[in-house]
Parts: C-alpha cells; sequence; structure tokens
C-alpha cells in the first residue's frame, strides 16, 4: 500500500501540476527558451563588489515557505491576460515583453528590479514605488485597470521579482544589462521599416499586426498595433525604446548564440526603421497622457 505523500512533497507536486496545466502557449515558449544558469558580478550601491549572482533555477522555489506565492506571481507575469481579464485590455502578458520570464539578459530582465524600488521616475518626474511602477504597465503596456496595492495579485508579482533577486542586497546591482546602448541619433525610415517587418517581423506578429494566438486563444506573439495593442503611454510605443529592444532580442526564433533573439541579425538602423513603422500604427489613446513629464522635458519620440 503507498504511503501518503509528506506535506512539502505534495505542494511541489500541487504547484507543479499548477503551473504545468495552466500555461498558455506564450508562457511554455518562454519556459523552453529558458536561459541556463548564468553567473554575474554584484556591485553595492558605492561600486565595491559583493557576491556573485547567479540566474535561479525554478525548482528552487519549491523549497521557499513562500512558494505559492512566488510561482503565482510567475504565472501572473506568463498568462496576465488570462489570470487577470478585468485588468488587462490588450492581448498581452506582462512577459511578452520581460523575456524568459525576466531572466534574459537585454531583454528587460526584472533581476534588478526588486532592489530597485523605490526609483526616481523620468516620465512621472517623481519617485515610485514598484506597486506603482507594475501598475504604470497595467494601465499603459497592458492596456488596463491598476491592481489594489494589497491585492493577492500584487503580491504575488512583487514575490517573483523578490525571489528572483535572490539575496543581493538593496541598492546593488547585478551586472546584467536591461538593454544595450542605442543610438538616438539614427533618422527613421518608416517606409524601409514596413519592408523589413513584411521580412522579418510578419510570420509571428502578423501582416496586420495582430499578433498569433493558438486555438484556445492563448497569446503565443503580441500584437504590435490595433486595438488588442499596448497604448501609446507605453514604453515601446516609443521609437528608439523599441527599437532597442528589436536590436537586442528580435526576430525571437533565430539564437545563434544560446538562447531566443541572440542571433544579432538586425542593425540598429533595420531596427529603428522597423519600429518607426509600427509604433505610429495605430492604437488606443493613453487617457493619462497629460500627467507624464509635467514640466515638459518630454524625449524626442514620445508618442504625445
Amino acid at each position: 500500500m503507498n504511503s501518503p505523500l509528506a506535506p512539502k512533497r505534495a505542494m511541489r507536486l500541487i504547484l507543479a501540476l499548477s503551473v504545468g496545466l495552466s500555461l498558455g502557449a506564450e508562457a511554455l515558449a518562454q519556459s523552453a527558451g529558458a536561459v541556463a544558469p548564468r553567473t554575474y558580478a554584484v556591485k553595492d550601491k558605492n561600486g565595491a563588489p559583493l557576491p556573485a549572482y547567479t540566474i535561479p533555477d525554478d525548482a528552487s522555489i519549491f523549497e521557499r515557505p513562500d512558494a505559492e506565492a512566488v510561482f503565482y506571481g510567475q504565472r501572473l507575469l506568463n498568462e496576465t491576460q488570462r489570470l487577470l481579464p478585468d485588468h488587462v485590455g490588450a492581448a498581452m502578458n506582462c512577459n511578452s515583453c520581460h523575456v524568459m520570464q525576466g531572466k534574459k539578459p537585454l531583454g528587460a530582465p526584472f533581476i534588478n528590479t526588486y532592489n530597485s524600488f523605490p526609483q526616481f521616475n523620468p516620465r512621472a518626474e517623481r519617485e515610485m514605488t514598484l506597486e506603482e511602477r507594475i501598475n504604470g504597465c497595467m494601465i499603459r503596456s497592458m492596456n488596463g485597470k491598476k491592481l489594489p496595492v494589497d491585492s493577492r495579485e500584487m503580491r504575488a508579482m512583487v514575490a517573483y521579482m523578490k525571489w528572483l533577486a535572490q539575496d543581493v542586497p538593496h541598492g546593488a546591482r547585478v551586472q546584467i544589462k536591461n538593454a544595450s546602448p542605442f543610438d538616438t541619433s539614427l533618422v527613421p525610415d518608416p517606409v524601409r521599416g514596413r519592408a523589413l517587418y513584411a521580412q522579418q517581423c510578419a510570420s509571428c506578429h502578423g501582416a496586420d499586426g495582430e499578433g498569433l494566438k493558438d486555438a484556445r486563444g492563448h497569446i503565443v506573439f503580441p500584437p504590435l498595433w490595433g486595438d488588442e495593442s499596448f497604448n501609446i503611454g507605453a514604453g515601446l510605443a516609443r521609437t528608439y525604446k523599441a527599437a532597442a529592444f528589436i536590436h537586442d532580442n528580435m526576430p525571437m526564433g533565430v539564437h545563434t548564440d544560446g538562447a531566443w533573439g541572440e542571433g544579432r541579425t538586425l542593425s540598429q538602423q533595420d531596427a529603428v526603421d522597423i519600429a518607426e513603422f509600427f509604433t505610429h500604427m495605430p492604437r488606443p489613446d493613453f487617457p493619462l497622457k497629460d500627467k507624464d513629464w509635467p514640466s515638459g522635458k518630454k524625449p524626442k519620440d514620445a508618442r504625445y
């Protein structure tokens, strides 16, 4: 007769089944491309070296007392639209942009996020909490509504980011880049960008920027314009922000250097041309745009 599962083992099985069975196509794609553990230097706020950081494996979450919250946060970032339909207006997930569950270098990683807040936000021109920053993404990139800051969902997202930070002290930084430096003096050519989009991007994001969903309606690749895309207040609605992301990570299927999006097939000029084309295609408005850059010091690629 089989003995009952030990409580910790039972919890691990339940969480694994919950995560595995509920993942949408995009989340599975993110997991399939997960980076192998890599180690990075860490420096404190004065530049002094600290013990090195290694990107953690998801299996280590099971050993944590807050494993349920961390896994739920991971699911929310992978399946934002499906799990938060009342708060997400776009056919987007957080990890549509934060590549490989926030672990990929140059793919907008979450690794330093928890330890970087509170943080001054140039767009708001004030210091913001991590919860405020997450809600900024909810109303911009998700084209949706804010989450209550004390909600289970908000706490879970923060728990995942805290787990990803591991034991790095607050204010210290793992020496991993969010994005590469980008030449903002480049003059974009949207006509050339349209042609490049058709060649390099349309197979995943659609000829009309509509994105791609699986048979169940789950997001595989997000829409880049139209009613289901991010609104004009999102960072990726800005030409040079979008171009840096494209240059570092696209086309996602090209992986000549070990991980998705590391083929470096597009030049910076290619990237800025593509970005200028699709960022200026029709997309939802952002009702609170008059609150951004209150002193008038907005960047040259702002959409409003």
